[in-house]
């Protein structure tokens, strides 16, 4: 069965090839503003059943009977406030100010879909959360992190695995959720379907 990433992400990307497993990439060009949920763990299960869906209808039919299509969403959550990326350099330095020397929650959701054997498709949808706690972030030192353009693409405005990672005091939960893709939940839904990886 052929595995296809409904993301852009260079992070997820990563992560499935460290984990050994062979796949095509396909940006999602969903709709992410449509989705209204306030509850964050609910909404990264909605937004990555989204992106898996908007790539499996793109799929040709034929295509469609021997595929697999992965989608996967994260924010970041501190005190009852989503934090998705940042709009600007100025909404980066923001979240980053909100969560200086604090306890954030990042909560990331993953969507497979596969054929179902009756010529429709079959769902699975998870999420997993973990907690990330920040040292204390002077200006100076949000002002260099938001200059070295890393943080405007990402949910919270930081990258756990990049440069960022020297102001991570502690996380607690999966690392590879933080990351972006909580490859644990992928690996046990690709297993279920006869997927494996490489090791």
């Amino acid at each position: 069965m052929e595995l296809i990433l409904a993301s852009g992400s260079e992070r997820r990307r990563d992560l499935l090839i460290s984990c050994g497993y062979d796949f095509t990439v396909i940006k999602s060009e969903a709709d992410e503003s449509a989705v209204k949920e306030d509850d964050p763990s609910e909404l990264v299960r909605k937004l990555s059943l989204l992106k898996a869906e908007a790539v499996w209808e793109s799929l040709p039919v034929s295509r469609r009977e021997n595929a697999a299509v992965l989608g996967s969403d994260t924010v970041v959550a501190l005190d009852g406030e989503i934090l998705g990326k940042p709009r600007s350099r100025s909404d980066a330095a923001r979240m980053l100010r909100a969560e200086s020397g604090r306890t954030n929650t990042v909560h990331t959701g993953v969507a497979l879909i596969v054929p179902d054997g009756k010529g429709g498709a079959a769902a699975y949808v998870d999420s997993d959360s973990a907690r990330v706690t920040f040292t204390e972030l002077d200006d100076r030192e949000i002002e260099a992190y938001v200059s070295s353009g890393e943080p405007l693409d990402k949910a919270g405005a930081y990258a756990i695995q990049g440069a960022f990672s020297v102001f991570v005091e502690r996380v607690e939960g999966n690392f590879s959720s933080v990351v972006g893709l909580p490859v644990h939940l992928v690996y046990r839904m690709l297993k279920a379907v006869g997927i494996t990886p490489h090791f």
